[in-house]
């Protein structure tokens, strides 16, 4: 591929549909050995070996080039597959090529929460380390008197959640005249209907032309059209279908009464393989019950959400993380980029309202090519979102069966029930998907 100047752009300022044509690429095209086969520079190259990433995954062998010949790129990926090195490593290499004083950033990273701004601040300080390039992160939920003294000394790369930015622009603290490169990290959610009004204020402030990048697991047919008025002759890049799952992560669903389901969660996170869980709710108030009830039984678990202040989010992550606490209990706050390693299993409670959400819950699990557990807990009422995540991943889940789990609702005595009208009986869809199994242990890690 040959390579463009840092700002060009093929094609000029003309729009064309996300992924039109010959500059789609998908599958496992354009692997490279190594990320000394990308022309990155030196010091990015060192940084990497030093975190023993030698050789790129699908997602960053296929974005960093057109990345480092200044195209717009739409990437669409497996949770876990590398996205956040895939915008960090060409941005860090292309800043470093042209130097400058770092007044106002020239690389801005939009993302939908606070922990992952945080966690994408760590990331480009973890490569950029032999680069030296000034970064901060903006968000909301605590004080913004440290975060106004970063900025008015300079940054580089700036990393924030819409309402913080936006804030601080009007305050007069940021301005974005020498910016370069734009990221919308988790696209889908950013260009979500809750975030759309920031994010066209916010794009209303930037300059043109500039580089333009949207990364996501999940990228819906309906944002997908909203992406496209963003990108100019993008390359998109999918890695697999989206809302395709990671194909280490072994997904269950438990048929259980409502009533049944904290006896049946306490009983899974007492099994000895469970060495690590992420469980979700679908309300902050229903993390904080669950976080509480699962203390009361003696299981050690800590809630996080919107709700909680910075500094609590932050303890119980860190815990988290250090393996002082085995149980988190989340909303979908969790779900959005967070990568902690060892989560062995992700239980979900309550089945997320949207089929998508899914696809990011259990991507908590397996992540970077080791193996994990998803079990969901499916009540009567819950059945149809089940099947809107079965028809969403193309994939049915296996049933399993666990002494707490009350009988199915519909069920007769003999356990051999229809289910609700119009349903397929349980043994019938037991036949269809395979025979049931015992709960899984934890998948050795490959």
């Amino acid at each position: 591929m040959s390579r463009r100047a840092p700002g060009s752009r093929p094609g000029g300022g003309r729009r064309r549909p996300v992924g039109a044509g010959p500059l789609t690429h998908k599958g496992t095209d354009f692997l490279t050995s190594s990320f000394a086969d990308l022309r990155l520079a030196e010091p990015l190259l060192r940084a990497l070996a030093a975190q023993n990433h030698l050789r790129p995954t699908p997602i960053q062998a296929q974005a960093i080039p057109p990345l480092l010949a200044g195209r717009d790129v739409l990437g669409v990926a497996q949770t876990g597959t590398g996205k956040t090195a895939a915008f960090a490593l060409p941005i860090l290499h292309r800043l470093a090529q042209h130097p400058q004083d770092g007044r106002t950033p020239r690389a801005l990273v939009l993302t939908p929460t606070r922990e992952l701004a945080a966690q994408i601040g760590d990331s480009f300080r973890l490569y950029g380390r032999h680069l030296r390039p000034r970064s901060a992160a903006v968000f909301g939920g605590v004080g913004q008197r440290p975060q106004v003294a970063a900025l008015a000394r300079g940054v580089d790369i700036l990393i924030a959640t819409p309402g913080r930015l936006l804030d601080l622009h009007a305050q007069g603290h940021v301005r974005f005249e020498r910016l370069l490169v734009l990221v919308l990290d988790e696209a889908d959610r950013m260009l979500d209907m809750g975030f759309l009004p920031d994010i066209r204020r916010i794009l209303a402030l930037l300059p043109e032309p500039r580089q333009n990048l949207l990364f996501s697991a999940t990228m819906p047919e309906a944002i997908a059209r909203l992406a496209a008025g963003l990108l100019k002759s993008p390359v998109r890049i999918e890695i697999a279908p989206p809302a395709t799952v990671a194909a280490g992560i072994d997904q269950h669903v438990i048929f259980v009464a409502d009533a049944r389901k904290l006896p049946l969660l306490a009983a899974l996170l007492r099994a000895p393989e469970v060495a690590r869980a992420l469980v979700f709710a679908r309300t902050k108030r229903g993390a904080d019950r669950l976080a509480a009830r699962l203390a009361d039984s003696g299981l050690e678990a800590q809630a996080l959400h919107g709700n909680k202040s910075q500094a609590a989010r932050h303890r119980a992550l860190d815990g988290f993380r250090r393996g002082q606490v085995r149980v988190l209990v989340a909303t979908d706050l969790a779900a959005r980029g967070l990568d902690v390693a060892g989560i062995s299993h992700v239980i979900n409670f309550d089945l997320p309202s949207e089929p998508e959400g899914y696809v990011h819950r259990i991507g908590r699990t397996a992540r970077a090519g080791a193996g994990g557990v998803a079990i969901s807990l499916c009540a009567a009422a819950e059945r149809g979102a089940l099947a809107d995540i079965e028809r969403l991943t193309r994939q049915r889940l296996r049933i399993v069966d666990h002494p707490e789990a009350a009988a199915r609702p519909g069920a007769d005595p003999a356990g051999r029930g229809a289910g609700p009208p119009g349903e397929p009986s349980a043994e019938a869809r037991a036949r269809r998907r395979g025979p049931r199994k015992e709960m899984p242990a934890r998948r050795a890690q490959s």
